[in-house]
């Protein structure tokens, strides 16, 4: 694999020196027009349509992006004739436009506001399709209208989005990008101008993987003063119960803020400020077996009232420097405290701790028109991240796996200061059919961390096995017979004979404090083609690299086309066909080397006891850590493998976009990605199969260890990157613009994810045999469907419908037994044969749940969830009032701030970065304004200077239950029970980022615009 990288990479550099010859020589024979298309205040047009017609009546047609600007490039010498139509503005015609070898011309065009019917008129036509490397079909784009379906809750937004972007972005997830910054969190949709899902998937500038990128680009600031003001409401009486507890409890959600943005100096400067307040009081729901005071097993149900607190304001400047540079200046500052935080599922009350959260992060960018061909853009974001957490740290926790866990919650006084900052900057040149585009970035972590988990130290109870039982012991029962034993007097080892004990105590001492510093760097260098009028070839190199990890070699090639089948300049192609290739590095996480440094055994000792006798006769009291040390107590260690490599990604992908009748447009893509060097943790020292003495021995690290037990050191837990990743998909597209009352989008995802591991944190159920780590990811869900949409009725009445469906995800079996002595209890069963001695049967297949060395176990996630369906729905009424000026609303329907100048690459990074240049796609969506722009067209808003718009977003419409992935633990009570709702398909989404404590919400909306 190495060897194909770095062939890659050479037949790429190579490439783009041909490339980059061929440009030189091709500025000699061609010309390019640029230009920007503006109102008569000079705010940008976007979505006007520019045609170039030449002597032989051959035309080109380009549509303005969000600065309203517009490129031509390859035109041969010679005179042209230009036209520009806008809705709501005047025909603009220029009969002697002269392009001549090797130029580079801008024309600056200044429209006409016209009224036709007083009223903006919105195009309900279907997107064309187009051969350029950003533009292709299967993106996603919401703006204007398009954000009405999504929820409002940020939180919850986020969530969606995540299953937007579906199961490509591989085993780590979609990454979320703030105006071309990583990191931070998702802003209220209130400051949202645009969202993309998925576009330019094969781009150098791209570090992560191409298919999974969520881009949010923030409002700018406007020439005239617009404000909004909002209140959300939702208490229990709106909802359904939650099957899932005996009574319906107390719920309270509520958010308000708003929005103004206006001028700061006439077309130079803008502001645009939001603000932002959440209060909820969420419900935890805890489903869990405990023992009464008489020590009966009894089923405890119950909801705990956990309070979310969430303020937020951000400001953002926008400010023409001169002519040719623009700066863009956004503040955002982000509180969050949390009660009873650790509550929920298998946790009891006890186990409650609070915790506060802050957030404030700087973002500039600054825009340099260098010429009319080139455009530099440099970034720079600097981000403070605080977390406290404030729990008990004297009472020791009980863990009774697939029961309960209680005693204390064992955070202690705990902080966190994380400080980030970042520097990019990117170069665009356009000459002749080539763009290239080039650049980097640089990355800096800082970390402090006091951590005070498990100082209090925690029992753990594990299922066992007796011949008595052939189906095993549950953990619950073991805990039950120490009790009961304990209270009639029995001494440890008849405890311990009995079948009681605890399995294993932790408990964490030394220096709470730790600190980590990280640095990585990226460059790239890309060169977008346009060999034909029909076909663009995309060529790219990133290198990337950073500290912690000893390779240094991380060469990311990048390859994609895009080819209509019979396409010319004449008019827009009818089928597209795009193809591309690419390798995508994730970074080794600044939290993994800071848990390997914290716990190496000297700056902070995990001491772990597994002596069932010791146990016995300690609990539930936790020895001082003068007796652990005393008594040369075992510690857990963890490290970094010295081989540790950054995981990357294969991905490639083939699709066809097709314009079919009716408006209709459809995209069919198959994406195939396999990644290697995944990270996963595994236990080195763990004992060799076979050697571990029978269950209750007396001992301290029992069995033979690759590394024996040497300066107190048991279990060594290593991060290693030797995990694989494949992946095959088929996502099939259909959207529709019927006309301006109804649109509609839709896809589906077949799907197939295999990996032996998901994440970092995942321990193989054997150390010595990853063979039969090789399975279903646990995020496989072989079909997923989205469907969303804009109906527009009469009197300024919308409805916004989002449907999602999805098949059942898989879950891990195990067996609740640490059979293999590495304190874990990730070991699962295999499937039991007549000689098995040890059987459990369950509705998933009849397994032996202690397999002999050297037997077949189960496949990681064997097990599989119950599917999804859900039905969101918001329906909403605009009340307009004031007198309406059809000349000022047509102006501001596409305008942005003021001045001029931008590109598609300020588009990408700040969001609209210039003033002037930021636009409104769809316009006055803001103010209730009539809409239009974007996936799903306008509609449904008011033409009036105010409004109000009231509104009712229903999660779940048909109360359709969607349970959790199933508890895969045979040694408890719950096996293969569902505890509480799942996400609805998106994994949080309908809880306003807690637990949902509802089954079907409603919530209230009132919104004034001015």
């Amino acid at each position: 694999m190495r060897l194909f990288k770095k062939l890659m990479s050479q037949v790429l550099c190579m490439a783009l020196m041909l490339v980059w010859g061929s440009a030189v020589n091709a500025q000699q024979t061609t010309g390019n027009l640029k230009g920007q298309v503006t109102d008569e205040l000079g705010g940008a047009i976007n979505g006007a349509t520019v045609t170039l017609i030449d002597a032989n009546n051959v035309q080109k047609t380009v549509t303005t992006n969000d600065q309203g600007s517009f490129t031509f490039n390859g035109l041969p010498q010679g005179k042209y004739f230009l036209r520009v139509i806008a809705n709501g503005f005047a025909l603009y015609e220029n009969e002697s436009v002269e392009i001549g070898p090797g130029h580079r011309d801008v024309l600056n065009i200044k429209m006409t506001v016209t009224i036709e019917k007083q009223k903006v008129t919105v195009t309900s036509d279907s997107p064309a399709l187009s051969t350029e490397a950003d533009n292709n079909a299967g993106a996603i784009v919401l703006k204007g209208k398009d954000l009405d379906a999504l929820p409002d809750d940020p939180d919850d937004l986020a969530a969606a989005l995540q299953a937007m972007a579906g199961p490509s972005a591989g085993p780590n997830g979609g990454q979320l990008y703030i105006d071309g910054f990583t990191g931070g969190s998702m802003p209220p949709k209130e400051a949202i101008r645009e969202i993309r899902i998925n576009q330019n998937p094969f781009a150098a500038e791209n570090d992560r993987i191409g298919f999974g990128r969520i881009e949010i680009l923030t409002k700018p600031g406007a020439d005239k003063y617009h404000g909004t003001a909002f209140f959300n409401f939702n208490n229990q009486d709106f909802n359904s119960r939650n099957p899932f507890v005996p009574n319906r409890p107390d719920f309270l959600y509520r958010t308000y803020g708003g929005s103004i943005n206006g001028p700061i100096i006439p077309k130079r400067a803008t502001f645009f400020v939001n603000f932002f307040r959440r209060d909820i009081d969420d419900n935890a729901i805890v489903n869990a077996t405990i023992l009464d005071s008489s020590l009966n097993k009894t089923t405890f149900s119950q909801a705990i009232v956990a309070p979310l607190r969430r303020t937020e304001i951000s400001p953002r400047f926008d400010y023409q420097v001169t002519k040719n540079n623009t700066l863009v200046a956004r503040y955002s500052y982000e509180h969050n405290s949390f009660q009873n935080q650790g509550v929920g599922g298998f946790s009891l009350p006890s186990t409650a701790f609070n915790s506060l959260n802050t957030e404030s992060s700087v973002r500039l960018t600054e825009t340099a028109v260098l010429s009319s061909a080139v455009i530099n853009e440099t970034r720079f974001q600097f981000q403070r991240n605080t977390s406290d957490r404030m729990g008990d740290s004297l009472t020791p926790t009980v863990q009774v796996l697939g029961a309960f866990t209680g005693g204390g919650s064992n955070v202690g006084l705990s902080s966190n200061v994380t400080h980030h900052w970042e520097v990019q900057n990117y170069t665009t040149w356009s000459v002749g059919k080539h763009t290239f585009k080039f650049g980097g970035r640089v990355r800096r972590v800082t970390e402090t961390d006091v951590a005070f988990n498990n100082f209090a130290g925690t029992f753990s109870f594990f299922g066992a096995t007796d011949p008595q039982n052939p189906s095993g012991v549950l953990a619950i029962d073991v805990y039950r017979r120490t009790l009961l034993f304990q209270q009639e007097g029995l001494t440890p080892a008849q405890i311990v004979a009995m079948g009681g004990g605890p399995s294993q105590l932790t408990i964490t001492a030394g220096n709470p404090g730790a600190s980590v510093r990280q640095l990585d760097a990226g460059i790239f260098a890309q060169d977008d083609w346009k060999l034909r009028p029909n076909f663009t070839l995309s060529l790219g190199l990133r290198y990337e690299a950073q500290d912690h990890v000893a390779d240094k070699t991380d060469l990311a090639p990048r390859v994609a086309f895009a080819w209509s089948p019979g396409g010319s300049a004449n008019a827009a192609p009818k089928t597209v066909i795009r193809g591309g290739s690419g390798i995508f590095y994730d970074r080794f996480s600044e939290a993994l080397t800071l848990q390997a440094s914290r716990f190496n055994g000297i700056e902070e000792q995990q001491f772990i006891i597994t002596d069932p006798l010791v146990l016995a006769s300690v609990f539930p009291k936790v020895p001082s850590i003068a007796t652990l040390e005393s008594s040369a107590t075992p510690q857990n260690i963890f490290r970094v493998a010295g081989n540790l490599t950054a995981p990357y990604i294969i991905q490639s992908s083939i699709s066809l976009e097709q314009q079919l009748p009716r408006k209709f447009t459809l995209t069919a893509t198959y994406i195939n990605a396999r990644g290697l060097h995944n990270l996963r943790s595994r236990d080195i020292n763990a004992p060799f199969p076979g050697t571990l003495p029978p269950p209750g021995t007396k001992g301290t690290c029992l069995g033979t260890r690759p590394f024996g037990f040497v300066n107190g050191v048991c279990n060594i837990f290593e991060y290693e990157s030797s995990g694989i990743f494949k992946q095959n998909q088929l996502v099939i597209s259909l959207a529709n613009r019927f006309n301006k009352y109804f649109t509609v989008q839709g896809f589906y995802v077949l799907g197939k994810t295999e990996s032996d591991t998901d994440s970092s944190g995942t321990f193989p159920a054997n150390s010595f045999n990853l063979n039969g780590e090789f399975g279903r990811t646990s995020f496989d869900a072989r079909h997923r469907a989205f469907v969303f949409g804009n109906i527009n009725l009469p009197h300024q009445v919308s409805l916004s419908p989002f449907v999602v469906v999805s098949s059942g995800l898989p879950f891990n079996i195990t067996t609740g037994i640490d059979s293999n002595g590495d304190s874990l209890t990730t070991d699962r069963p295999a499937f039991a044969t007549s000689s098995s001695k040890n059987v459990k049967v369950t509705q998933f297949g009849t397994f032996d749940l202690t397999p002999l060395p050297g037997e077949t176990i189960i496949p990681r996630n064997f097990g599989e969830g119950p599917g999804s369906f859900t039905v969101n729905l918001r329906a909403a009424k605009t009340f307009g009032f004031g007198k309406s000026n059809a000349n000022v609303q047509a102006a501001n329907q596409q305008r942005g701030g003021p001045g001029g100048g931008g590109s598609q690459m300020i588009v990408r990074g700040a969001g609209g970065g210039a003033p002037g240049g930021g636009g409104r796609p769809g316009g006055g969506g803001d103010r209730g304004g009539p809409g239009g722009g974007g996936m799903f067209g306008g509609g449904g808003g008011s033409d009036r200077p105010y409004s109000v718009t009231v509104s009712v977003f229903v999660t779940n419409v048909f109360n359709h239950v969607n349970p959790s992935s199933p508890v895969g633990n045979l040694t408890s009570p719950f096996f293969g029970q569902s505890l509480a709702l799942g996400g609805g398909g998106f994994g949080g989404f309908g809880g306003g980022g807690g637990t949902a404590a509802m089954n079907r919400r409603v919530d209230l909306q009132i919104r004034f615009n001015f």
